[in-house]
């Protein structure tokens, strides 16, 4: 889609697994203060399939072109549902990066374990966070009280959705951004300079844990306006 060098305006955040978009309300809050539409989607987290569903949803209700937001578990996401027509650029927020054909799971192949990010499953396949080590695992640089909160109101994933292909790698053919927290202990470090670097994504590294996203808004948000102001001009 040509946006003829304009500025892109409409913003699409689709949150990762043991979370809901709630915690992108900093982020929010300074994108739209400068100007920009944005809209955060409630994936279910019980399929690839119902989360890039849901994701297509609030994208056909954007009215042109769309940056393209995936935090983790959500960077598998908008690699699939990022081949929407109106999607222009992509935002990969400490997030997985898969190619078509690939799994989630695939990705973790030859990279260090995370100790300090345990899954929980359930037995009809649904993943916690184990609740002893979620602060360390998950958001480090959180209060414990708000550390608290993430972990009393995580919503779990089911867990074969890392198994599922995607058919589409949107990053392809449309231009990429990374933003890696250099303190995350979801993913070994390697492994997400490695996906971000395949990709050819634009590597922006921040200093957080895997919770970039609430604890530092404004370095995530300026990304996605460094998308925006440029994706149109990209490839």
């Amino acid at each position: 889609m040509s946006t003829n060098g304009r500025e892109i305006k409409n913003v699409v955040i689709v949150h990762g697994a043991f979370a809901d978009g709630s915690g992108w309300r900093g982020v929010y809050d300074k994108l739209t203060t400068q100007g920009y539409r944005v809209k955060i989607v409630q994936i279910p987290l019980t399929s690839l399939e119902d989360d890039v569903a849901a994701t297509t949803r609030v994208l056909d209700k954007q009215d042109g072109p769309t940056i393209l937001v995936g935090h983790s578990w959500a960077g598998t996401v908008i690699t699939e549902a990022g081949v929407h027509p109106d999607v222009t650029g992509l935002v990969y927020v400490s997030a997985l990066a898969p190619d078509a054909g690939e799994t989630t799971a695939q990705q973790y192949e030859g990279f260090g374990p995370t100790p300090d990010f345990v899954i929980d499953v359930t037995e009809d396949g649904y993943g916690f966070l184990n609740p002893d080590t979620f602060k360390a695992g998950f958001a480090a640089d959180t209060s414990d009280a708000d550390a608290a909160f993430l972990r009393d109101s995580q919503v779990p994933v089911n867990m074969s959705a890392f198994s599922t292909p995607v058919k589409n790698a949107a990053w392809r053919d449309r231009p990429s951004w990374a933003v890696i927290a250099t303190g995350d202990r979801a993913f070994d470090q390697a492994m997400l300079q490695h996906m971000a670097e395949r990709i050819g994504a634009k590597i922006i590294n921040v200093s957080a844990s895997h919770a970039l996203f609430a604890t530092q808004p404004g370095a995530v948000a300026d990304v996605i306006v460094t998308a925006a102001q440029n994706a149109g001009n990209a490839r």
